[in-house]
Order: C-alpha cells, then sequence, then structure tokens
C-alpha cells in the first residue's frame, strides 16, 4: 500500500472546506467554506510538479452558507448550492445570484450539502439536516437541464460525496453519519436502480466517508471524516493508497493541477474541541499532495451542444 502526506498551501482556518473545484482553462482552484459563508480560489502555478502554493488569491463573501460550486457547458458562470436552494452564481464583473430552485424548506432546518455533475450534464445533489445528525431528512435530488428537479433516494442522515464511476454507469455516494458508501447503477436518462452497500467503514478505526473523487484507472478517493486521512479504493473497495493530514477533518477532495496528478484536500475547523485545535492549528486549511495517477476533467450542467 502506497503511504503519502500532504501539506498545508493555504492556512484558510475554514469552519467547513468543502467542494474543492479544478478549471484548468483558468488554471484554478476552487473551494467553498461552507459555514463561513465563502468562495475562495487559488491561482496555480503551471508547471504539473508544483502543488500550487504559488499564485493570486480570491475570496469572496457569500448571503447564505455555501455548499458547492459546478461549472456550466455554456461557460455561463457557475451552478450554486446554497442552504435552501440552487441558483446560477456569476463572479464577473460581481458576485451575483439568481436562484433556479429551492427543493427544501430551510424553515425545517434541512439544507443542501454536496453534489456533483454526471456526463450527460445533471446535477446530482444530497441534503441533511443541518443541526440534528440522528434526523433521516436526507435526500440524493437530480437537477434536469430545465431546473426541474426530481428525489432519487431518501432516508439519509448525511447525504455526502457523490462521484462517478470512468463509464459513467455507477453513481457512488454516501451516508457520513453512518458511515456507508452506496452504489448505484445509473442509466444514460439519469436514472438510478437499486443501490448495493460498496464499502461500510469502521468509523472509529478509519473516520467516517465524505466528499470523494474517481481518478482515470477508476478509483475513488475518499475523504475520512475525523480519521486523519484520504484514503484511495479500487473499484471492488481494496484500500490501495493513504493520504496523511495533520488535521483531523479532510471534508473533501479533488483532483487538479495541468497534469490532473496533484490531490487537493479541504478540511474543517468544524468538530473539533478548543483542546483539538490547538494541538492541529492548522485545521481547516487546504492541503496537497502530488500522486501517480490523474483524474477526470470535471462534468458540467448543461445539455451538450445539438
Amino acid at each position: 500500500m502506497v503511504e503519502l502526506e500532504a501539506e498545508c498551501i493555504w492556512a484558510l482556518g475554514a469552519e467547513l472546506g468543502e467542494a474543492p473545484l479544478w478549471l484548468a482553462e483558468q488554471n484554478r482552484l476552487y473551494l467553498v467554506d461552507l459555514k463561513g459563508r465563502r468562495l475562495h480560489a487559488l491561482d496555480l502555478d503551471p508547471d504539473p510538479a508544483a502543488a500550487g502554493s504559488a499564485g493570486a488569491r480570491h475570496s469572496w463573501t457569500l448571503p447564505e452558507y455555501l455548499c458547492w460550486l459546478i461549472p456550466r457547458r455554456d461557460g455561463d458562470g457557475f451552478m450554486a448550492g446554497l442552504r435552501d436552494g440552487i441558483a446560477h452564481l456569476w463572479l464577473e464583473p460581481e458576485l451575483r445570484l439568481e436562484y433556479v430552485a429551492r427543493p427544501f424548506d430551510a424553515a425545517a432546518g434541512v439544507r443542501l450539502n454536496d453534489a456533483k455533475a454526471d456526463a450527460s450534464g445533471h446535477i446530482w445533489a444530497g441534503s441533511m439536516h443541518n443541526g440534528d445528525y440522528h434526523r433521516t431528512d436526507g435526500q440524493l435530488i437530480r437537477l434536469d437541464h430545465d431546473f426541474s428537479w426530481q428525489v432519487q433516494a431518501g432516508g439519509y442522515h448525511i447525504c455526502n460525496g457523490p462521484a462517478f464511476n470512468r463509464e459513467g454507469t455507477t453513481l457512488y455516494h454516501t451516508d457520513s453519519y453512518l458511515g456507508r458508501v452506496y452504489a448505484y447503477p445509473i442509466d444514460v436518462r439519469g436514472d438510478l436502480g437499486e443501490p448495493t452497500l460498496w464499502r461500510q467503514f469502521d468509523q472509529a478505526a478509519e473516520g467516517g466517508p465524505d466528499g470523494m473523487t474517481v481518478d482515470s484507472e477508476g478509483c475513488l478517493w475518499i475523504a475520512q471524516w475525523g480519521g486523519a486521512r484520504v484514503c484511495r479504493y479500487s473499484e471492488g473497495g481494496e484500500l490501495l493508497a493513504t493520504v496523511r493530514l495533520p488535521v483531523r477533518n479532510p471534508a473533501s477532495c479533488t483532483l487538479g493541477g495541468a497534469d490532473l496528478k496533484t490531490l487537493y484536500i479541504t478540511t474543517a475547523r468544524e468538530g473539533n474541541s478548543v483542546e483539538q485545535l490547538a494541538a492541529a492549528p492548522l485545521s481547516g486549511g487546504l492541503f496537497a499532495v502530488r500522486v501517480e495517477v490523474a483524474g477526470v476533467p470535471v462534468a458540467r450542467f448543461g445539455a451538450s451542444a445539438p
């Protein structure tokens, strides 16, 4: 098994660092501080061997929790997940939001959590109760190109993760509270089949599965909250590599950089005691490590050009 160590490239101190997004055409990495209501971006070194510590840094403040950011196929800004809805987001000439869907009732305490686009340009987003993680209010929804949405699955505590295999025929997602990763068959229309339990994590020993990404060999990199690690697994669930971190709570990860061989990891201050934060002052930072297998280009929201 491969053992690696990540280094902090931006000591953000994020309350809940999430949703790292690499955009090759901008040579830029985006990430969110969900509960800090901040969007951050790092302009990366074009040298493929660089981990990305050099370059300009940018930050924007949002009016509400910002959960994730997904690029659009038409290049017109982004789709963004906010606490209670999905919006079209622009950063130029200034930050602007326009809601397109509100699938959840914020007054009931439910919020969006994590999301990804599939190869057909749909958005798959998970939700959770914002305060009581024992509740099973979490759902997995699909947002279509016309901004209509459908609940695809429910009964989750913390619906997290989503990622897709190379062929686009399997959707992986997690219930972080239960330490489970599920695999759903998915067809070209975006309809799901019956799920299987892909892996049950021993949360006391490994941490709980959180955000994830898939590389060009079809292996899953999974951030393990409470486990101070991000691990790479084969499609069959075999542990292949471990990236150690000097902080307890990695929340998500993505592969980026010019050659897609840098693993970027977001982390959180949330979930740590005062003593734990004192012992791990880089909690909430952005970390990076070079890996051997490249990632895949990011999927984007919207219909393909005719």
